[in-house]
């Protein structure tokens, strides 16, 4: 007993430093991005900054926030997350009851054709012409309409709602006389908060960090969702002065532009940190429901 339990705990020991050094390895670029964020840009621009703030300086966020381009896609980020997540949500948990139910004829078959999705499609180009087909060009629909139904997301709402929700809740809801669209709102919804949780989450990070859809679709600048501007900033390492409506913001940005970078990725992550809090009870429950059984 003695030399097992000795075993058990260099083993628990392992695995606590193991898990200490990923923690470590994971947590430092966090802490460097807000620590350069808080930073002068000669100290960032010297490589002096390594967990903390040197020369606090809130020069950076400043120049972010008197950036036009950047409240502008802030917004339009907002719209097109809050939008397509809530058509999202809708239809995922549409399709995903009607698919569960074992009595709707050919289920089975048309699961089978949105599972071929994921691996055949028709690609970039016909989807493009697609889009232009339907006049959703240069619109906020092609930013919500396409992908309205995420596969594997639909796949993890089926699999929750048939092994947690019993069929005697619909055999007894038939019984005293409710229809299957009131099942659907007064039963299966309320019972399903922590898979929709999870969907919140995953279209709405989806929809936070669309890079490649808006870069196809959108022509028109005032449409265009944060991570286009933050494209521009980031891979450009420049920002446009007369964006700026401080003029002495505009001649300190050339040596800020590092540090405008950090207060960009640290703004543009403030959302879905603030949102992941309130869904995380959730979080664990419905992926491992949704994806462990059946």
């Amino acid at each position: 007993m003695a030399k097992k339990w000795r075993g058990n705990k260099i083993f628990y020991t392992l695995s606590g430093l193991g898990l200490l050094a990923f923690l470590i390895i994971v947590l430092y670029p966090i802490l460097f991005v807000v620590a350069a964020s808080f930073s002068s840009g000669e100290a960032v621009s010297a490589g002096k900054v390594f967990l903390w703030p040197v020369d606090f300086s809130l020069d950076g966020y400043k120049t972010v926030f008197n950036n036009r381009n950047i409240w502008m896609g802030f917004c339009n980020s907002i719209l097109y997350t809050v939008l397509g997540t809530a058509i999202n949500l809708v239809m995922t948990m549409i399709a995903a009851y009607a698919l569960s139910r074992d009595d709707v004829p050919g289920s089975n078959k048309i699961m089978l054709l949105f599972t071929f999705t994921m691996f055949f499609n028709g690609g970039m180009i016909p989807t493009y012409m697609l889009i232009r087909s339907l006049h959703m060009l240069d619109t906020v629909w092609a930013m919500i309409i396409p992908g309205a139904i995420g596969v594997y997301n639909l796949i993890i709402a089926r699999t929750f709602i048939r092994n947690s929700i019993p069929g005697d809740l619909l055999d007894a809801a038939k019984i005293d006389g409710c229809s299957d669209i009131k099942y659907f709102l007064k039963i299966v919804l309320p019972l399903s908060k922590a898979i929709m949780a999870v969907l919140v989450l995953f279209y709405g990070v989806g929809h936070w960090n669309s890079y490649f859809n808006p870069m196809l679709y959108l022509n028109t600048r005032e449409l265009f969702p944060l991570p286009i501007f933050l494209k521009e900033i980031l891979i450009a390492n420049q920002i446009d002065p007369s964006t700026v409506s401080d003029p002495e913001l505009q001649m300190q940005i050339a040596k800020i532009a590092d540090v405008i970078k950090y207060a960009l990725i640290v703004v543009s992550t403030i959302p879905v940190m603030l949102i992941y809090p309130f869904i995380q009870k959730y979080f664990v429950k419905g992926v491992m429901i949704g994806s462990v059984k059946g």
